[in-house]
């Protein structure tokens, strides 16, 4: 009897400590469990996201090499020394460039661009103060012989050359006109090397230097200084002065001519006008066309008569400006053809084309014989 007592104990007491270890085991399994994904999401999916989020923003792809193969991606603007050379990137297999146009206007072999296999290179060497300005590139996008340039792939910096003589970006005129149209902000470029160099503006006749409100009349280094709603009271001689952070003399801008325009834009209005509409055989007459318009607006000229490529004639096209009504500038274009020595051919209608940016007008008049 005690034996079987002893035996039952025994295997209750081998019952109870299996199901203790089993127990134990089961709680250290659960917790390896928690910890395992929970180091899994830490260590990889966390940066994973951040990585996608940060990816997401646009970024730039123009970039400049700087010393030891090290690289700076641009921003909206950027300072530099006159004198050291300047290499920028910018990230693809086919790039479109933009800089200062004054560089392909004097073929400045101080520029040179090449296109690598994944990237393009804008090399400026010795620049100085006039080659301050809006650097751009962008990709271009092919398809067979048509090429177009890929808005969302575009990048542009203003560069700063930021010379301690040369306060003013330098002009290659002396006098420039600045035209003042009623229906949009004007201009006054005077533009600095230095951001941070103070500007004013100054009318020469009555002398004055004039406000700025930040409003009506603000002032960007990158432009100049802006006349939001230009006005007659607006037009006269003008300069800029700029004072220098480190020297008590001032510099003073190129002139400039603010001249104000009250023409509407559109196609040419054009007139056209016979010396005499009713000529003889032998008489000499001329037909003159003649257009009205804005002052920077360039105006073609080209004719139909009767008898061209027949009769030889003289053609001359010419322009000015001149003031109409009270201090409003007007640019007067012109063509005129004479026709000497007349003869039968020559009796018929003239027909003036005339073609600016905006559109084509047409005229006509008509020449008959005196008989």
């Amino acid at each position: 009897m005690k034996l079987w007592l002893f035996f039952t104990l025994a295997l209750l007491w081998l019952e109870l400590q299996n199901g203790v270890c089993q127990q134990v085991k089961r709680k250290k399994e659960d917790g390896e469990n928690r910890i395992r994904p929970g180091r899994k999401r830490v260590k990889v999916r966390y940066p994973k996201v951040k990585e996608k989020e940060a990816g997401s923003k646009s970024q730039s792809i123009l970039t400049q090499v700087l010393d030891k193969g090290r690289f700076l991606r641009l921003g909206e603007s950027l300072s530099l020394s006159p004198g050291k050379t300047m290499e920028l990137r910018c990230k693809g297999t086919n790039i479109g460039w933009a800089y200062p146009s004054y560089l392909d206007t004097f073929n400045d072999n101080r520029l040179s661009i090449k296109q690598h296999e994944r990237y393009s290179q804008l090399i400026l060497s010795s620049p100085s103060a006039a080659d301050t300005g809006e650097y751009s590139c962008w990709v271009v996008l092919c398809d067979g012989q048509e090429c177009t340039k890929d808005g969302e792939s575009t990048s542009a910096t203003y560069i700063y050359f930021t010379d301690k003589e040369e306060l003013f970006v330098p002009s290659a005129i002396y006098f420039e006109i600045i035209y003042l149209h009623p229906d949009k902000p004007a201009t006054v470029p005077c533009r600095v090397s230095n951001p941070k160099i103070n500007v004013s503006l100054h009318r020469e006749v009555p002398a004055e230097e004039i406000a700025v409100d930040g409003t009506q009349i603000s002032y960007n280094p990158m432009k100049g200084f802006i006349i939001l709603n230009p006005a007659p009271e607006h037009k006269g001689a003008y300069y800029c002065k700029a004072n220098s952070t480190t020297k008590t003399t001032s510099q003073i801008s190129t002139k400039y001519q603010l001249l104000y325009v009250e023409v509407p834009s559109g196609p040419p209005f054009a007139t056209i006008e016979a010396s005499s509409n009713i000529v003889s055989g032998g008489d000499i007459f001329n037909v003159t066309c003649t257009v009205l318009g804005e002052p920077e607006m360039n105006v073609s000229f080209s004719w139909r008569y009767p008898g061209q490529g027949q009769r030889p004639v003289s053609i001359h096209d010419s322009w000015r400006l001149i003031n109409r009504g009270v201090g409003h500038t007007t640019r007067i274009s012109q063509s005129v053809m004479t026709v000497d020595d007349v003869e039968t051919i020559d009796y018929g209608k003239y027909i003036c084309t005339t073609k600016n940016k905006h559109g084509v007008t047409l005229v006509a008049t008509t020449v008959k014989s005196h008989e």
